[in-house]
Parts: C-alpha cells; structure tokens; sequence
C-alpha cells in the first residue's frame, strides 16, 4: 500500500494545485453568500475526486495483472496514452499564458458566482473535479496505479482517500480557514487570487509536464 501511495502523490499535488478550483473557491468566499456556496463547492469538489478516482480504480481492476517477469504492457500502454495526453494539455496550457502586461482571461461562468446557490456550487465543484479533462487524466492515472496494484478493499479505500485528502486540501484548507477566521483571511486571499489568475497557465504547464514525463516513464517501465 505504501508504494502505490507514493506513486499517487504527484497525482494527487496534481489535482490540488489547479488554480481555477482554487480561484472559484477564493471568489465564493470573497462573495456576499461566502459561507453557503463555499461549502457547497468543496462537498462537491471532494465528491468528484472520491468518484473519479473510484470508477478508475473498479476499470483497472480488471486489467491482467503482470507475469513472472513483473511485464504488464496494457498498464503501460494506458500510463503511456495519459503521459501523451498530460503532454499535449501542457502545450495547450503554456501557449494560453497571458503576455506581459496583458491581464488573464478568466472563465465566463465566474462572473455569476456572487449569484450562485449551495446546489449550483456544489455542482460546479463536482464538474471541475470529475470532468474537467486535466483532473480526469490525473485521475484515471492515479486510478490505474491502485486498481491495478492487487491491494485488499480496505487497503484500497485508505488509498483513495490519502488521494482525496490532498487533491482537495488546496480547497479545503482556505475553506474551512475563512469559516473559522473570516475577517483575518479576507486580503491574503485576494492576493492569492490576483497571483493564481496571473499564473495559472504557466503553473499548470509546468506541472502537468511534469506528471506527462513521469507517466511516460512508469509506462516504459511497465514494459
């Protein structure tokens, strides 16, 4: 159990230093129903990843498990196909940086988040931890390393959620802060917002490179 934790900690970092599910959640505390739609969006957020990274693990479940070699070439074609794939959305990201001098373009949908509801949060925070391409590859990669690493079921939930503690500690953490110091929290984190809408495309890139290059290797190495 502790190699396949290892091997889905910079998953998990992955997941957690998104800047847009941090944006959102820095928005909705620094909106008029901060502690509505905040809470809202982390029961959500921590829903999705629970649910991602649990369907991924039930599917590599399934797949062969290595022979007497310790060869399991479709855990590698599929940690190969994600690498690739983790590859091309960090191009994506790093051409999408804003030049110097030129402010970010932030999603549409954040503009109504003074008017959004509990339900509405929760979703939203569900859709960006389930569905949105970079948080899926990353959780299918993590869920292709525990459902296919032989573990018992308990061993396999402590797994998930050592997984979902850290996906969602960059959500969670200013969350439950901001609910239990309110006025103390309110400048940090709009300075924390101003410097992830700056650096949001760079940060992702550089990680999801990362991750892509490390996936490659385990798919190699799988061979």
């Amino acid at each position: 159990m502790g190699s396949v934790i290892g091997d889905i900690l910079p998953l998990a970092l992955g997941v957690a230093i998104s800047p847009i599910p941090i944006i959102a959640a820095i928005l909705m505390l620094l909106s008029p129903k901060a502690r509505t739609i905040s809470v809202g969006f982390l029961l959500g957020w921590v829903v999705g990843i629970i649910i991602a990274v649990t369907v991924f693990s039930l599917l590599a479940a399934v797949l062969p498990r290595p022979d007497e070699t310790g060869s399991a070439p479709i855990r590698g074609v599929i940690r190969l196909v994600l690498g690739v794939l983790l590859l091309l959305v960090a191009v994506r990201q790093w051409r999408k940086r804003p030049k110097a001098g030129v402010e970010p373009t932030m999603p549409k949908w954040m503009t109504a988040i003074d008017t959004m509801t509990f339900p509405v949060a929760a979703g939203l925070g569900f859709l960006l931890a389930a569905v949105n391409p970079k948080n899926l590859l990353m959780a299918a990669a993590a869920g292709t390393d525990i459902g296919s690493a032989g573990l018992s079921v308990g061993s396999i939930i402590v797994v998930i959620a050592v997984f979902t503690v850290i996906a969602a500690s960059t959500v969670l953490v200013p969350v439950v802060g901001y609910l239990i110091a309110a006025d103390r929290l309110h400048g940090p984190l709009e300075a924390l917002r101003v410097w992830l809408g700056r650096e949001n495309a760079v940060i992702m890139a550089v990680l999801l490179l990362v991750i892509g290059i490390s996936l490659i290797g385990k798919g190699i190495g799988s061979f």
